[in-house]
Formats: C-alpha cells, sequence, structure tokens
C-alpha cells in the first residue's frame, strides 16, 4: 500500500503541475478575452437575473436559483477555510491575490462550461434534465469524442467519493469532535440519516435544501468575518499592501512564517483557488443544466456568480482575517490557523468556525452526490442511481471514522483528471459560447428572446 501511495502521490504531482495550472487559467483567461470579458462586465447583470422570477419560465427541474445554491453547495466547502490558511501559509499573503486572480478568469471558465451544459442537455426515461461535460462533449464534438466524455463521467463518479464524501465527513467528525467533544461514531449516525432522508427526494430536494442553507451559512460566516475585520478596520488598507506587494514579491521568514518566494505565492494561490471555486472542474455545469431555463446565455451568467461567491467573498473573508490578525505568523495552518484568527476578536470564535466548516463539508456532500449520481447514470443509466445512492449513505461512516490518507491523494488526483476532459472541450466547443452569446448580445431584444437547448432522450 505505501509503494502504491508513493506512486499516486508522483501522479498526483503531475495532473496538478504547471501544465494543469496553466491550462485552467489558460483557458480561462482565452474565454474572457474572447468574449470581451463579458463576465466581469455583466457581473451584475448576473445578480440581476438570479432573482428574477420570470427565469424560471423555461423547462427544467429546478429554479435557476437553486441550481446555483446547490452547485455553491458543493463549491463551498473545507478549502474555504482550511485551504485559503494553508495556501497563505505556503505562499504568504500574496497568495490571496492569485487566488483572487484566479477567481476572476474562472469566472469566463464557470460561464462557458454552463452554456455549453444547457445547451446540449438531455432528457433521461424519467423526464429529468441531465447534462454536464459528458453530455456536452458527446452532443457538441461527435461521436468520435463520445470516449472523452465517458473518462469525465468514470474519473467524476469515483473521486465524488473521495472529495465530496469521505473526506468532508472526516472533516464534520473532526471538527465536531474537537470542538463540541461529540462522538464520530455519533456524527457519522447523524449524517447518514440526514444525507440519507435529503437524498430520497433526488434534485429537487437537494436543490431546495441547498436554496435554504447556503445563503444562510455563506451570510453568517461572511457576516462573522465582517465583525474581526470591523474591530481591524485601520489595518485593512495596510493588509491589502500587503497582499499585493507579497504577489510580486518574495516574503522574508519572520514569527512562525518560514518565509516564501513569488513562485510559492502563485502555485499555492492558484491551486487553492481552483480547488475552491471549481471552474473548469465540470463539476458546476452538472447542476446547471437541470435548471427551469431556455437561455444558455442567462443561465451562464447566473452560474459565474457561483465563482466570485466563492472565491472573492468568501475566500476573501478568510484570508483577510488570517492577515489583519496576524495568525499567518504564529506557525499555525490549516482550519485550526483560521479558528485561531476569528478567537483572537470574537470569543468563541472557533465555535463560529467548527460550525462553518461542518455545516460548508454536510452541503458539499450532497452537492456531490448529485454530480456522482449523474455521471454514474451517464456510464449504467437511470437504473444505477438509487444502488448508487446506498452506496453514497454506506461510504459516510466509513469516511468519518477512518484514516483517509489514500482516499484523500486518489480523490485529489482524479479531481484533476475530470477536468482534462472538460478543458478539452470547452476549448474545442468555444465557436459555439462565442456564437451563442454574439447571438444574445445583438439582438436588441435578447432578454426576451429564448434559444432554444439542444433536448434528447435517451
Amino acid at each position: 500500500m505505501e509503494l502504491i501511495t508513493q506512486w499516486l502521490g508522483a501522479i498526483n504531482e503531475i495532473v496538478w503541475g504547471v501544465p494543469m495550472l496553466v491550462g485552467l487559467l489558460g483557458i480561462g483567461i482565452f474565454m474572457q478575452i474572447r468574449l470581451s470579458f463579458l463576465p466581469i462586465r455583466k457581473l451584475g447583470t448576473g445578480f440581476k437575473l438570479l432573482f428574477q422570477k420570470n427565469e424560471q419560465r423555461g423547462e427544467g427541474q429546478i429554479s435557476p436559483f437553486n441550481a446555483l445554491m446547490t452547485a455553491l453547495s458543493a463549491t463551498i466547502g473545507t478549502g474555504n477555510i482550511a485551504g485559503v490558511a494553508t495556501a497563505i501559509v505556503m505562499g504568504g499573503p500574496g497568495a490571496l491575490f492569485w487566488m483572487w486572480m484566479t477567481a476572476l478568469v474562472g469566472m469566463a471558465t464557470k460561464y462557458s462550461e454552463t452554456v455549453l451544459a444547457v445547451r446540449f442537455r438531455e432528457t433521461d426515461k424519467n423526464g429529468n434534465y441531465v447534462g454536464g461535460p459528458m453530455y456536452y462533449i458527446k452532443n457538441g464534438l461527435g461521436k468520435k469524442w463520445v470516449w472523452l466524455g465517458t473518462l469525465f463521467a468514470f474519473f467524476g463518479s469515483i473521486a465524488g467519493f473521495g472529495i465530496g464524501n469521505t473526506v468532508q465527513a472526516n472533516s464534520v467528525a473532526d471538527v465536531l469532535q474537537s470542538n463540541f467533544g461529540i462522538e464520530k461514531t455519533i456524527t457519522a449516525g447523524i449524517l447518514v440519516i440526514l444525507v440519507g432522508a435529503v437524498l430520497i427526494g433526488g434534485i429537487k430536494r437537494i436543490s431546495d435544501v441547498a436554496g435554504k442553507l447556503v445563503p444562510i451559512m455563506t451570510v453568517g460566516y461572511f457576516g462573522a468575518g465582517a465583525i474581526v475585520l470591523a474591530f481591524n478596520v485601520t489595518a485593512i488598507p495596510d493588509a491589502f499592501a500587503l497582499i499585493i506587494k507579497s504577489a510580486f514579491t518574495p516574503v522574508a521568514a519572520q514569527g512562525g512564517f518560514a518565509g516564501a518566494a513569488v513562485w510559492a505565492a502563485i502555485r499555492f494561490g492558484i491551486a487553492r483557488g481552483v480547488f475552491s471555486n471549481e471552474a473548469g472542474m465540470g463539476s458546476a455545469p452538472i447542476a446547471h443544466a437541470a435548471a427551469k431555463t431556455q437561455n444558455p446565455i442567462r443561465q451562464g451568467l447566473i452560474a459565474m456568480l457561483g465563482t466570485f461567491i466563492d472565491t472573492i467573498i468568501v475566500c476573501s473573508v478568510t484570508g483577510l482575517t488570517i492577515i489583519i490578525t496576524g495568525g499567518w505568523l504564529t506557525g499555525e495552518t490549516g482550519a485550526t490557523l483560521t479558528a485561531a484568527s476569528f478567537s483572537s476578536v470574537i470569543p468563541g470564535g472557533n465555535y463560529i468556525v467548527a460550525v462553518a466548516l461542518a455545516l460548508f463539508a454536510f452541503t458539499t456532500i450532497l452537492g456531490w452526490s448529485f454530480y456522482g449520481e449523474k455521471c454514474i447514470q451517464y456510464l449504467l443509466g437511470p437504473k444505477a442511481v438509487v444502488p448508487f445512492r446506498i452506496i453514497w449513505i454506506i461510504a459516510l461512516p466509513i469516511g468519518a471514522t477512518q484514516s483517509l490518507t489514500f482516499v484523500w491523494l486518489l480523490a485529489d488526483t482524479l479531481n484533476a483528471m475530470m477536468a482534462i476532459p472538460n478543458l478539452i472541450a470547452i476549448a474545442l466547443l468555444s465557436p459555439v459560447v462565442y456564437r451563442l452569446t454574439k447571438d444574445h448580445i445583438r439582438d436588441v431584444n435578447a432578454d426576451s428572446i429564448d434559444i432554444k437547448p439542444l433536448v434528447k432522450t435517451d
């Protein structure tokens, strides 16, 4: 097992190496330029569309708002708390700057993959809308590329059990035990009951839970961070200056911080940013394909908000809190560092972080259950959905109570493998995204014109 772990670690270093980071950023930059930076220019439009009731007039299963919340439920997770802290400890304050840059270009990637997901979505035998990279590869690129979509679905169906299930269950169990003394077996049992109750209702119940829980937990965490920043408001300008300076110049060792080169800031900032917002991974478009819409462009504008909310808002709260309170100089890392930074200003701040981490991880389990379900459905058909849900629930107590070093490494590797087929598809189908966007903008009545998506039946 040790030898296998070493081999897997070597593969992980390759798939998450410079080529992958360049590919993820490169696609984002390419699409931003080709779209004339529309995702950034139309950010306000995206928020406006999110709350318009007439956005639900199209065909689909869930509202555009709940589609975004479902995607965010899987995206906002441990990476927003522990991942940001690790990036700053390893790369210095400048890592936060590169996370921001990753988000800005990632908005174009998320917009593009969602436009394609809605345009090339299908209906299955039960009348449910299904979509995502595997479908826009099959329907957009043709039969000779079907194998690429199959690879994505295969990697996604397995990776979900790691990054979206066992690892998250382990995080919930750990944080509840260390902060509240709750035994891991009890947490495992509660997770089985709660997740099982939600999964029985399928995407509609998942989206309903996400639509209520995600806004509450996001606003709550943001509010707690805002209190910390308010108590240190005079330090905010210096913090921004340090972030920008550290993004382009080395940071010397000081306190418990070991020092970091510019390359470290870039590497860890980009890697943690991508891991957090999942732009280019191909996961979020699976949720957006189920939205009630007949216009891929409008859903794309809503989908890109996920990257903005996840990284520019939530990750920034964590990062600024750690930097302003000086926590990054203490030698701590991960969720412990974030908790200590909150506690230095808010009495019991560690409990706030603990509850936030538990909720973030719980919703990630729900969101990724849907992603894995649709990947396995693509591979084996609708009849495989119920067995998949049963196995998904069985995996929770295993994750909550066992060491997951190997599982985490395997899931992280497969997560990167998911991105490869998706990035290839976005690049090859970029003319479709550009054409649909151009046609939508050119029409003076674009807001009232529906671009009919491709709908097929299995």
